[in-house]
């Protein structure tokens, strides 16, 4: 009967520590994305009690992605994610996990050309009555575009996005306004060959700019998890 005993208490040692409210634990995270330079990297809140279907969606929005591809985590070997990669169901709660401090695994985002998220659980703590969770206290850098090409092709935008090409298409702008400036006439915005040359331009240096991808605003997505922007790209895929 003695080794019985010992098992059901090695059991219930593993259980996480819940809060003496009973609320449920908080869980700290940081995330870094792979490959990708300057680090891109953000810290996030979440109750132990959240389901890792919902902290996809947390990510989505910490992150700046817009939940268009399929995603995956791979926790010990074991894939949870979209049921289109036949991995197991991702409503699993992240207290079932049993993750300890320290531990480490994976978030793919967009499969084709996977933008790989390392994750590390950095504390456990209590319920704060003046935080809303989930809630992210910090992180750094912009988060890439869209079908970019993955790591490999957003690290060629981020040397391209202030190349020859746009050094040469912002002189051009400065020749106009310094045109306009000195006639103190908009004469040549009527020439349609001119005002085409300068729409493409101005299309291109747009262009060039998106290539630097989305600026991290912490007020603006801490916004984004109360309003429960998340709950929503949780489930949106196309």
């Amino acid at each position: 009967m003695k080794p019985t005993t010992k098992r059901r208490r090695s059991a219930a040692a593993t259980k996480s520590p819940s809060t003496p409210d009973g609320s449920p634990t908080i869980l700290q995270f940081r995330i870094f994305l792979k490959d990708v330079s300057p680090m891109v990297w953000r810290r996030v809140q979440v109750p132990s009690t959240m389901t890792l279907r919902e902290f996809h969606g947390v990510l989505q929005v910490v992150m700046g992605w817009e939940s268009i591809h399929l995603y995956q985590f791979v926790i010990r070997t074991v894939r949870y994610g979209s049921w289109e990669t036949a991995a197991n169901s991702p409503k699993v709660e992240l207290d079932d996990l049993k993750l300890r401090k320290g531990s480490r695994f994976l978030y793919e985002y967009d499969l084709n050309i996977p933008w790989e998220h390392e994750i590390r659980l950095e504390e456990r703590g209590n319920v704060k009555p003046e935080t809303r969770y989930p809630n992210c206290p910090g992180g750094d850098g912009n988060c890439p575009q869209e079908d970019c090409g993955g790591p490999k092709g957003w690290m060629w935008r981020q040397d391209n996005a202030f190349g020859y090409e746009m050094v040469e298409d912002l002189a051009t702008t400065v020749a106009l306004f310094q045109e306009i400036s000195d006639t103190n006439s908009f004469a040549m915005m009527h020439d349609p060959d001119r005002w085409e040359e300068f729409r493409e331009t101005l299309e291109r240096i747009d262009q060039r700019v998106s290539w630097q991808g989305q600026p991290f605003e912490r007020r603006n997505v801490n916004e984004r998890l109360r309003q429960g922007d998340h709950l929503v790209l949780m489930h949106q895929q196309m």
